[in-house]
């Protein structure tokens, strides 16, 4: 599990169109880099994902490092401001257990719902519940739905 946050917790990603520039490239370094997305949210000023590893997970610093650099780039193409610094860190955790995966992949769906963004976790567009709603077996979305984010001990002060 992965979240990054922005610089001073800046909303850069304030509008759709950088959440979706910033959302495409999470999917496309992913996809270079061999990392298969399970879960994912991506705020104004911070993202969390859910990834599965490669066999060979070595990589992983250069696939954050790569979806950083290029967010950056083109965000401050976008906003004018060349050479900003947009990110602040990053803290990743390797999932062990079955439980902490479930209640991981329910935290990252809910955190719009958490922030006050939507009612309801497929409501936003910027994550992956509505997608994991249409695609995942009936049986593992109703066990997702089963673990509340209260439970998940997680540093989110976004």
């Amino acid at each position: 599990m992965v979240t990054a946050s922005t610089l001073g917790k800046t909303r850069f990603f304030d509008t759709p169109e950088k959440r979706d520039l910033l959302q495409e490239l999470i999917f496309s370094c992913a996809l270079e880099y061999q990392w298969d997305l399970e879960a994912w949210a991506v705020m104004s000023n911070h993202y969390h994902l859910v990834l599965r590893s490669p066999e060979d997970a070595t990589k992983f610093c250069f696939l954050i490092n790569k979806v950083h650099t290029l967010s950056s780039k083109r965000l401050n193409l976008l906003d004018g401001t060349p050479g900003r610094r947009v990110w602040f860190q990053y803290w990743d955790s390797r999932i062990t257990f079955e439980s902490s995966f479930l209640a991981r992949l329910a935290y990252v769906h809910g955190n719009a719902v958490h922030h006050g963004l939507v009612e309801r976790p497929e409501d936003y567009p910027w994550c992956s519940a509505a997608w994991f709603l249409a695609n995942a077996p009936r049986e593992l979305s109703e066990r997702v739905a089963g673990f509340h984010m209260d439970r998940v001990l997680f540093y989110d002060d976004f």
